[in-house]
Protein backbone atom coordinates (compact mmCIF):
# COMPACT_ATOMS: atom_id res chain seq x y z
CA UNK A 1 0.00 0.00 0.00
CA UNK A 2 1.37 3.47 -0.96
CA UNK A 3 2.33 5.91 1.77
CA UNK A 4 -0.54 8.27 0.86
CA UNK A 5 -3.09 5.46 0.98
CA UNK A 6 -1.85 4.29 4.37
CA UNK A 7 -1.90 7.85 5.69
CA UNK A 8 -5.42 8.46 4.37
CA UNK A 9 -6.67 5.23 5.93
CA UNK A 10 -5.07 6.09 9.26
CA UNK A 11 -6.56 9.60 9.10
CA UNK A 12 -10.01 8.14 8.52
CA UNK A 13 -9.54 5.89 11.56
CA UNK A 14 -8.08 8.61 13.79
CA UNK A 15 -4.90 6.54 13.95
CA UNK A 16 -2.47 9.47 13.68
CA UNK A 17 -0.65 11.61 16.20
CA UNK A 18 -0.88 15.34 15.62
CA UNK A 19 1.55 17.84 17.11
CA UNK A 20 0.63 21.50 17.59
CA UNK A 21 3.47 24.00 18.02
CA UNK A 22 2.06 27.09 19.73
CA UNK A 23 -0.99 26.92 22.01
CA UNK A 24 -2.40 30.40 21.56
CA UNK A 25 -5.67 31.58 20.02
CA UNK A 26 -5.14 29.36 16.98
CA UNK A 27 -3.10 26.46 18.29
CA UNK A 28 -5.09 25.54 21.39
CA UNK A 29 -8.51 25.33 19.67
CA UNK A 30 -6.85 23.41 16.82
CA UNK A 31 -5.31 20.94 19.26
CA UNK A 32 -8.65 20.51 21.01
CA UNK A 33 -10.40 20.08 17.65
CA UNK A 34 -8.11 17.26 16.55
CA UNK A 35 -8.41 15.62 19.96
CA UNK A 36 -12.20 15.79 19.78
CA UNK A 37 -11.97 14.24 16.29
CA UNK A 38 -10.31 11.21 17.84
CA UNK A 39 -6.60 11.83 17.23
CA UNK A 40 -3.67 11.58 19.59
CA UNK A 41 -2.44 15.12 20.26
CA UNK A 42 0.81 16.63 21.49
CA UNK A 43 0.65 20.34 22.27
CA UNK A 44 3.82 22.41 22.61
CA UNK A 45 4.33 25.97 23.81
CA UNK A 46 7.42 27.87 24.96
CA UNK A 47 5.41 29.70 27.64
CA UNK A 48 5.52 27.82 30.93
CA UNK A 49 2.41 29.70 32.06
CA UNK A 50 0.51 28.48 29.00
CA UNK A 51 1.72 24.90 29.43
CA UNK A 52 0.85 24.87 33.13
CA UNK A 53 -2.64 26.26 32.55
CA UNK A 54 -3.45 23.87 29.70
CA UNK A 55 -2.15 20.93 31.74
CA UNK A 56 -4.52 22.01 34.50
CA UNK A 57 -7.44 22.12 32.07
CA UNK A 58 -7.57 25.92 32.08
CA UNK A 59 -7.81 28.38 29.20
CA UNK A 60 -4.75 30.66 28.87
CA UNK A 61 -6.22 32.61 25.94
CA UNK A 62 -8.77 35.41 26.13
CA UNK A 63 -11.28 33.59 23.92
CA UNK A 64 -14.30 32.68 26.10
CA UNK A 65 -15.32 29.92 23.66
CA UNK A 66 -12.31 27.93 24.87
CA UNK A 67 -13.11 28.28 28.59
CA UNK A 68 -14.97 25.01 29.06
CA UNK A 69 -13.42 22.77 26.40
CA UNK A 70 -9.78 22.36 27.50
CA UNK A 71 -9.27 18.65 28.33
CA UNK A 72 -8.88 17.95 32.02
CA UNK A 73 -5.65 16.53 33.52
CA UNK A 74 -5.14 12.86 32.74
CA UNK A 75 -7.27 12.89 29.60
CA UNK A 76 -6.31 10.11 27.18
CA UNK A 77 -4.60 11.04 23.89
CA UNK A 78 -3.77 14.54 25.28
CA UNK A 79 -0.13 15.46 25.96
CA UNK A 80 1.14 18.97 26.73
CA UNK A 81 4.80 20.00 27.00
CA UNK A 82 7.19 22.92 26.58
CA UNK A 83 9.62 20.73 24.61
CA UNK A 84 9.38 20.18 20.86
CA UNK A 85 12.15 17.59 21.23
CA UNK A 86 9.84 15.56 23.46
CA UNK A 87 6.77 15.83 21.27
CA UNK A 88 7.98 15.70 17.65
CA UNK A 89 9.26 12.09 17.54
CA UNK A 90 5.76 10.88 18.50
CA UNK A 91 4.00 12.78 15.73
CA UNK A 92 2.94 11.92 12.20
CA UNK A 93 1.93 15.52 11.45
CA UNK A 94 3.20 18.75 13.03
CA UNK A 95 1.14 21.94 12.75
CA UNK A 96 3.01 25.18 13.41
CA UNK A 97 0.66 27.88 14.71
CA UNK A 98 3.04 30.55 15.98
CA UNK A 99 2.58 34.36 15.73
CA UNK A 100 3.62 36.29 12.63
CA UNK A 101 3.67 39.90 13.87
CA UNK A 102 5.27 43.00 12.39
CA UNK A 103 8.27 44.93 13.68
CA UNK A 104 8.21 48.51 14.95
CA UNK A 105 9.02 49.67 11.42
CA UNK A 106 6.09 47.69 9.94
CA UNK A 107 8.14 44.84 8.44
CA UNK A 108 7.21 41.13 8.69
CA UNK A 109 8.71 39.42 11.74
CA UNK A 110 9.34 35.80 10.78
CA UNK A 111 11.48 34.95 13.80
CA UNK A 112 8.74 32.80 15.37
CA UNK A 113 8.26 30.79 12.16
CA UNK A 114 11.99 30.28 11.82
CA UNK A 115 12.48 29.38 15.49
CA UNK A 116 9.59 26.93 15.58
CA UNK A 117 10.73 25.33 12.33
CA UNK A 118 14.24 24.81 13.66
CA UNK A 119 12.93 23.28 16.90
CA UNK A 120 10.77 20.86 14.93
CA UNK A 121 13.31 19.90 12.27
CA UNK A 122 16.02 19.24 14.85
CA UNK A 123 13.74 16.60 16.37
CA UNK A 124 12.53 14.91 13.17
CA UNK A 125 13.22 11.20 13.03
CA UNK A 126 15.20 10.35 9.88
CA UNK A 127 13.16 8.45 7.34
CA UNK A 128 9.85 9.20 9.08
CA UNK A 129 8.33 11.42 6.36
CA UNK A 130 6.77 13.53 9.11
CA UNK A 131 4.52 16.16 7.56
CA UNK A 132 5.16 19.68 8.87
CA UNK A 133 2.39 22.18 8.12
CA UNK A 134 2.64 25.92 8.66
CA UNK A 135 -0.69 27.51 9.58
CA UNK A 136 0.55 31.00 10.51
CA UNK A 137 -0.24 33.87 8.14
CA UNK A 138 2.66 34.69 5.82
CA UNK A 139 3.27 36.17 2.38
CA UNK A 140 3.78 33.92 -0.68
CA UNK A 141 7.08 32.09 -0.52
CA UNK A 142 7.75 32.32 3.21
CA UNK A 143 7.31 28.64 4.07
CA UNK A 144 9.91 27.49 1.55
CA UNK A 145 12.24 30.48 1.91
CA UNK A 146 12.32 30.24 5.70
CA UNK A 147 12.32 26.49 6.19
CA UNK A 148 14.28 25.06 3.25
CA UNK A 149 17.66 26.49 4.39
CA UNK A 150 17.16 25.03 7.89
CA UNK A 151 16.18 21.64 6.46
CA UNK A 152 19.28 21.58 4.23
CA UNK A 153 21.52 22.76 7.07
CA UNK A 154 20.34 19.86 9.23
CA UNK A 155 20.94 17.34 6.46
CA UNK A 156 17.28 16.38 6.10
CA UNK A 157 15.72 15.37 2.79
CA UNK A 158 12.22 16.41 1.77
CA UNK A 159 10.35 13.35 0.56
CA UNK A 160 12.33 10.98 2.77
CA UNK A 161 12.64 12.54 6.23
CA UNK A 162 9.80 15.04 6.06
CA UNK A 163 7.30 16.88 3.90
CA UNK A 164 6.27 20.52 4.25
CA UNK A 165 2.91 22.08 3.47
CA UNK A 166 0.86 25.18 4.18
CA UNK A 167 -2.73 25.26 5.46
CA UNK A 168 -3.75 28.69 6.76
CA UNK A 169 -5.92 28.95 9.83
CA UNK A 170 -9.18 30.78 9.23
CA UNK A 171 -11.27 30.47 12.35
CA UNK A 172 -12.64 33.52 14.10
CA UNK A 173 -11.93 33.88 17.87
CA UNK A 174 -15.05 34.73 19.83
CA UNK A 175 -17.28 33.45 17.02
CA UNK A 176 -18.58 29.92 17.80
CA UNK A 177 -20.21 29.68 14.36
CA UNK A 178 -16.77 29.90 12.71
CA UNK A 179 -14.54 27.80 14.94
CA UNK A 180 -11.81 25.41 13.80
CA UNK A 181 -14.40 22.70 13.13
CA UNK A 182 -16.70 24.89 11.01
CA UNK A 183 -14.44 26.66 8.49
CA UNK A 184 -13.26 25.67 5.01
CA UNK A 185 -9.54 24.96 4.59
CA UNK A 186 -7.09 25.13 1.68
CA UNK A 187 -3.83 23.19 1.47
CA UNK A 188 -0.73 24.04 -0.51
CA UNK A 189 2.08 21.55 -1.08
CA UNK A 190 4.56 20.84 -3.85
CA UNK A 191 3.74 17.13 -3.58
CA UNK A 192 0.12 16.51 -4.70
CA UNK A 193 0.04 13.16 -2.92
CA UNK A 194 0.86 14.83 0.39
CA UNK A 195 -1.72 17.50 -0.39
CA UNK A 196 -4.37 14.83 -0.92
CA UNK A 197 -3.36 13.08 2.29
CA UNK A 198 -3.72 16.32 4.24
CA UNK A 199 -7.15 16.88 2.71
CA UNK A 200 -8.18 13.56 4.24
CA UNK A 201 -6.77 14.65 7.61
CA UNK A 202 -8.39 18.09 7.74
CA UNK A 203 -11.71 16.62 6.59
CA UNK A 204 -11.78 14.91 9.98
CA UNK A 205 -11.34 18.29 11.66
CA UNK A 206 -13.88 20.48 9.87
CA UNK A 207 -17.38 19.95 8.50
CA UNK A 208 -16.73 22.45 5.70
CA UNK A 209 -14.88 22.15 2.39
CA UNK A 210 -11.20 21.11 2.37
CA UNK A 211 -9.28 21.27 -0.87
CA UNK A 212 -5.77 20.96 -2.25
CA UNK A 213 -5.00 24.15 -4.21
CA UNK A 214 -1.57 23.35 -5.63
CA UNK A 215 1.78 24.75 -4.62
CA UNK A 216 2.55 26.35 -1.27
CA UNK A 217 2.50 29.89 -2.62
CA UNK A 218 -1.14 29.63 -3.73
CA UNK A 219 -2.37 28.78 -0.24
CA UNK A 220 -0.05 31.39 1.34
CA UNK A 221 -1.33 34.10 -1.00
CA UNK A 222 -4.96 33.09 -0.49
CA UNK A 223 -4.69 33.60 3.24
CA UNK A 224 -2.99 36.96 3.16
CA UNK A 225 -5.32 38.47 0.56
CA UNK A 226 -8.40 37.39 2.53
CA UNK A 227 -7.40 39.90 5.19
CA UNK A 228 -6.04 42.45 2.73
CA UNK A 229 -9.46 42.54 1.08
CA UNK A 230 -11.17 43.17 4.42
CA UNK A 231 -8.68 45.92 5.25
CA UNK A 232 -9.43 47.64 1.94
CA UNK A 233 -13.20 47.37 2.40
CA UNK A 234 -13.01 48.72 5.94
CA UNK A 235 -10.71 51.52 4.79
CA UNK A 236 -13.34 52.63 2.29
CA UNK A 237 -16.07 53.05 4.90
CA UNK A 238 -13.63 54.64 7.35
CA UNK A 239 -12.63 57.18 4.73
CA UNK A 240 -16.29 57.83 3.94
CA UNK A 241 -16.90 58.29 7.68
CA UNK A 242 -14.46 61.19 7.52
CA UNK A 243 -15.79 62.70 4.28
CA UNK A 244 -19.55 62.62 4.76
CA UNK A 245 -19.74 64.44 8.11
CA UNK A 246 -17.94 67.34 6.40
CA UNK A 247 -20.84 67.32 3.92
CA UNK A 248 -23.33 67.27 6.81
CA UNK A 249 -24.31 63.70 5.91
CA UNK A 250 -24.34 60.66 8.21
CA UNK A 251 -22.30 57.84 6.67
CA UNK A 252 -24.66 55.21 8.10
CA UNK A 253 -27.60 56.77 6.22
CA UNK A 254 -25.55 56.56 3.03
CA UNK A 255 -24.51 52.95 3.65
CA UNK A 256 -28.10 51.94 4.43
CA UNK A 257 -29.27 53.50 1.18
CA UNK A 258 -26.48 51.90 -0.85
CA UNK A 259 -27.13 48.49 0.73
CA UNK A 260 -30.52 48.35 -1.00
CA UNK A 261 -28.61 47.37 -4.16
CA UNK A 262 -28.17 43.60 -4.44
CA UNK A 263 -24.40 43.61 -4.98
CA UNK A 264 -23.35 46.22 -2.41
CA UNK A 265 -21.28 44.79 0.44
CA UNK A 266 -21.83 46.76 3.62
CA UNK A 267 -19.11 47.41 6.20
CA UNK A 268 -19.29 49.59 9.30
CA UNK A 269 -16.79 52.35 10.21
CA UNK A 270 -15.10 52.39 13.59
CA UNK A 271 -12.40 53.91 15.77
CA UNK A 272 -9.84 51.63 14.18
CA UNK A 273 -8.99 48.09 13.09
CA UNK A 274 -7.47 45.70 15.62
CA UNK A 275 -6.41 42.10 16.01
CA UNK A 276 -3.61 39.89 14.77
CA UNK A 277 -4.73 39.68 11.14
CA UNK A 278 -6.21 42.74 9.47
CA UNK A 279 -3.76 45.35 10.89
CA UNK A 280 -0.80 43.03 10.25
CA UNK A 281 -1.26 40.88 7.15
CA UNK A 282 -1.31 43.74 4.60
CA UNK A 283 2.27 44.59 5.56
CA UNK A 284 3.29 41.05 4.60
CA UNK A 285 1.79 41.55 1.14
CA UNK A 286 3.30 45.04 0.84
CA UNK A 287 6.74 43.65 1.69
CA UNK A 288 6.47 40.81 -0.82
CA UNK A 289 5.35 43.21 -3.55
CA UNK A 290 8.36 45.42 -2.79
CA UNK A 291 10.65 42.38 -2.96
CA UNK A 292 9.61 41.72 -6.55
CA UNK A 293 9.53 45.41 -7.54
CA UNK A 294 5.77 45.78 -7.92
CA UNK A 295 3.90 48.68 -6.27
CA UNK A 296 1.11 47.90 -3.79
CA UNK A 297 -0.46 51.34 -3.81
CA UNK A 298 -4.03 50.38 -2.99
CA UNK A 299 -3.06 48.05 -0.14
CA UNK A 300 -0.68 50.68 1.26
CA UNK A 301 -3.27 53.45 1.06
CA UNK A 302 -5.96 51.35 2.76
CA UNK A 303 -3.59 50.47 5.59
CA UNK A 304 -2.75 54.17 6.03
CA UNK A 305 -6.44 55.09 6.32
CA UNK A 306 -7.21 52.43 8.92
CA UNK A 307 -4.02 53.08 10.85
CA UNK A 308 -4.90 56.78 11.11
CA UNK A 309 -8.46 56.30 12.38
CA UNK A 310 -7.60 56.39 16.12
CA UNK A 311 -5.80 59.70 15.58
CA UNK A 312 -8.74 61.05 13.58
CA UNK A 313 -11.22 60.01 16.28
CA UNK A 314 -9.03 61.58 18.96
CA UNK A 315 -9.25 64.86 17.06
CA UNK A 316 -13.03 64.59 16.84
CA UNK A 317 -13.32 63.90 20.57
CA UNK A 318 -11.13 66.92 21.34
CA UNK A 319 -13.35 69.14 19.18
CA UNK A 320 -16.54 67.84 20.79
CA UNK A 321 -15.22 68.48 24.29
CA UNK A 322 -13.93 71.92 23.27
CA UNK A 323 -17.39 72.74 21.89
CA UNK A 324 -18.82 71.66 25.26
CA UNK A 325 -16.46 74.10 27.01
CA UNK A 326 -14.19 71.38 28.38
CA UNK A 327 -10.60 72.58 28.39
CA UNK A 328 -8.11 70.06 26.96
CA UNK A 329 -5.83 70.27 29.97
CA UNK A 330 -8.72 69.41 32.26
CA UNK A 331 -10.57 66.93 30.02
CA UNK A 332 -11.18 63.29 31.01
CA UNK A 333 -12.19 60.56 28.57
CA UNK A 334 -13.51 57.13 29.55
CA UNK A 335 -12.92 54.33 27.04
CA UNK A 336 -15.55 51.60 27.25
CA UNK A 337 -13.79 48.44 26.10
CA UNK A 338 -10.09 48.05 25.37
CA UNK A 339 -9.56 44.67 23.69
CA UNK A 340 -9.46 44.57 19.91
CA UNK A 341 -12.67 42.58 19.53
CA UNK A 342 -16.00 42.12 21.26
CA UNK A 343 -16.13 39.31 23.85
CA UNK A 344 -12.42 38.54 23.46
CA UNK A 345 -9.97 39.42 26.22
CA UNK A 346 -6.99 40.26 24.02
CA UNK A 347 -5.45 43.76 24.04
CA UNK A 348 -2.84 43.13 21.33
CA UNK A 349 -3.09 45.41 18.26
CA UNK A 350 -6.13 47.15 19.74
CA UNK A 351 -7.02 50.58 18.30
CA UNK A 352 -7.74 51.65 21.88
CA UNK A 353 -4.02 52.02 22.54
CA UNK A 354 -3.17 54.56 19.78
CA UNK A 355 -6.44 56.36 20.57
CA UNK A 356 -5.42 56.68 24.23
CA UNK A 357 -1.87 57.69 23.32
CA UNK A 358 -3.11 60.47 21.04
CA UNK A 359 -5.55 61.77 23.62
CA UNK A 360 -2.92 61.74 26.38
CA UNK A 361 -0.50 63.57 24.08
CA UNK A 362 -3.11 66.34 23.95
CA UNK A 363 -3.08 66.56 27.75
CA UNK A 364 -6.34 64.63 28.15
CA UNK A 365 -6.71 62.13 30.99
CA UNK A 366 -7.77 58.68 29.77
CA UNK A 367 -9.50 55.98 31.80
CA UNK A 368 -10.48 52.55 30.51
CA UNK A 369 -12.90 49.83 31.55
CA UNK A 370 -12.96 46.37 29.99
CA UNK A 371 -14.61 43.48 31.87
CA UNK A 372 -12.61 40.94 29.82
CA UNK A 373 -9.15 42.21 30.84
CA UNK A 374 -7.21 42.29 34.08
CA UNK A 375 -5.66 45.45 35.44
CA UNK A 376 -2.20 44.64 34.06
CA UNK A 377 -3.37 44.69 30.44
CA UNK A 378 -3.18 48.46 29.96
CA UNK A 379 -0.21 50.69 29.08
CA UNK A 380 1.29 53.15 31.51
CA UNK A 381 -0.64 56.36 31.95
CA UNK A 382 -4.13 54.91 31.51
CA UNK A 383 -6.42 55.05 34.53
CA UNK A 384 -7.69 51.49 34.95
CA UNK A 385 -11.34 51.26 35.98
CA UNK A 386 -12.07 47.92 37.62
CA UNK A 387 -15.58 48.85 38.73
CA UNK A 388 -17.61 50.93 36.27
CA UNK A 389 -19.80 52.22 39.09
CA UNK A 390 -16.74 54.08 40.41
CA UNK A 391 -15.88 55.80 37.09
CA UNK A 392 -16.63 59.38 38.08
CA UNK A 393 -15.84 62.83 36.78
CA UNK A 394 -15.34 62.04 33.09
CA UNK A 395 -16.34 64.38 30.28
CA UNK A 396 -16.64 61.92 27.41
CA UNK A 397 -17.51 58.20 27.33
CA UNK A 398 -16.33 56.43 24.16
CA UNK A 399 -17.54 53.01 23.07
CA UNK A 400 -14.37 51.39 21.70
CA UNK A 401 -15.22 47.68 21.91
CA UNK A 402 -18.76 46.38 21.55
CA UNK A 403 -18.64 43.92 24.44
CA UNK A 404 -22.10 42.85 25.55
CA UNK A 405 -21.31 44.26 28.99
CA UNK A 406 -20.55 47.64 27.41
CA UNK A 407 -23.73 47.68 25.34
CA UNK A 408 -25.88 46.74 28.33
CA UNK A 409 -24.49 49.29 30.76
CA UNK A 410 -26.87 51.14 33.04
CA UNK A 411 -26.59 54.33 31.01
CA UNK A 412 -28.92 56.24 33.33
CA UNK A 413 -26.54 55.61 36.24
CA UNK A 414 -23.35 56.22 34.26
CA UNK A 415 -24.55 59.60 33.02
CA UNK A 416 -24.99 60.68 36.66
CA UNK A 417 -21.31 59.88 37.28
CA UNK A 418 -20.13 62.03 34.36
CA UNK A 419 -18.90 65.58 34.81
CA UNK A 420 -19.98 66.33 31.23
CA UNK A 421 -22.59 63.97 29.72
CA UNK A 422 -20.96 63.39 26.31
CA UNK A 423 -20.92 59.98 24.65
CA UNK A 424 -19.31 58.88 21.38
CA UNK A 425 -20.30 55.63 19.68
CA UNK A 426 -17.10 54.41 18.04
CA UNK A 427 -18.79 51.28 16.66
CA UNK A 428 -22.20 52.56 15.48
CA UNK A 429 -24.10 50.04 17.57
CA UNK A 430 -25.75 52.22 20.24
CA UNK A 431 -29.26 53.67 20.19
CA UNK A 432 -28.39 57.37 20.24
CA UNK A 433 -32.00 58.51 20.63
CA UNK A 434 -32.44 56.33 23.71
CA UNK A 435 -29.20 57.62 25.19
CA UNK A 436 -30.37 61.19 24.61
CA UNK A 437 -33.56 60.48 26.51
CA UNK A 438 -31.39 59.42 29.46
CA UNK A 439 -29.51 62.69 29.56
CA UNK A 440 -26.57 62.10 27.22
CA UNK A 441 -25.36 64.34 24.41
CA UNK A 442 -24.70 61.60 21.85
CA UNK A 443 -22.30 61.51 18.91
CA UNK A 444 -20.96 58.75 16.65
CA UNK A 445 -18.20 57.98 14.18
CA UNK A 446 -19.24 59.15 10.72
CA UNK A 447 -21.99 61.38 12.04
CA UNK A 448 -21.86 65.18 11.58
CA UNK A 449 -20.90 67.10 14.72
CA UNK A 450 -24.09 69.11 14.47
CA UNK A 451 -26.10 65.91 14.70
CA UNK A 452 -25.29 65.33 18.34
CA UNK A 453 -28.57 64.25 19.87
Amino acid sequence: MAHQERFTERAANGDLTIGIIGLGYVGLPTAIGFHDAGFNVWGVDVSQRTVDMVKAGKNPTGDPDVDDIVPSPGTERWHITDSAAEAVPHCDVILVTVPTPITHDLKPDLSYVEGAGRDVFQSIVKGSRTIVVLESTVYPGVTAQTWHPIIEELGLVIGEDLEIAYCPERFNPGDPAHGVRQVARVIGCSNPEVGAALVALYQKLTSEDVRYVGKLEVAEAAKVIENVQRDINIALVNELARIFPALNVDVEDVLSAAATKWNFHRYTPGVGVGGHCIPVDPYYMIQRAADVGVPAGLITAARAVNRSMPSHVAGVLSDLMWNANVAAGDAKVLLLGWSYKAEVGDPRETPAEPLAETLMAKGITVGAWDPHLDDGSYPEGVEVISDISKAEGYDMAVLVTAHKACLELDWSELVKQMRTPLIYDGRRVLNLEELTSKGWKAYAVGRPYGDGL
